[in-house]
């Protein structure tokens, strides 16, 4: 993650210093380097200044985007069925706090704000798979 930044800072200097091509380089590895390890801000951070260059990068896709691990589908699951936070980390043994940090995390990857969009979200992530 150091290395992605070091590539991102050093090329936000190179276009500021007129050396788009250089500055594309550079900018490029970094987002690379940062999409791969999930720094979503930082990504689109590269993604702007590579712009700023006159290139065009792409916005991750929602398919690229949404990868859920196993306990956060599971804790989405019965976030939309209506559970509580400490309910939900009851059967799990998870604290409350804990799952509310991945609940957040579920709602960034899905493109969501609240329990209320999960149920539809959770729908066009999987069709039926996720309805069990």
């Amino acid at each position: 993650m150091a290395l992605a930044r070091a590539h991102l800072l050093y090329g936000e200097w190179l276009r500021r210093e007129n050396r788009p091509g250089d500055a594309r380089t550079q900018l490029r590895t970094a987002h690379q380097m940062l999409a791969s390890s999930g720094a979503e801000a930082f990504t689109e951070r590269a993604r702007r200044e590579l712009a700023a260059t006159g290139e065009t990068v792409g916005r991750r896709t929602a398919a690229a985007r949404v990868e859920l691990t196993a306990q956060e589908r599971q804790i989405a699951r019965r976030a939309r069925d209506g559970h509580t936070n400490p309910e939900i980390g009851a059967e799990p043994f998870l604290s409350p706090r804990t799952v509310e940090w991945h609940l957040r995390k579920v709602f960034t990857k899905l493109g969501i704000s609240s329990r209320r969009e999960l149920s539809s979200a959770l729908a066009d992530l999987d069709g039926p798979a996720l309805r069990a």
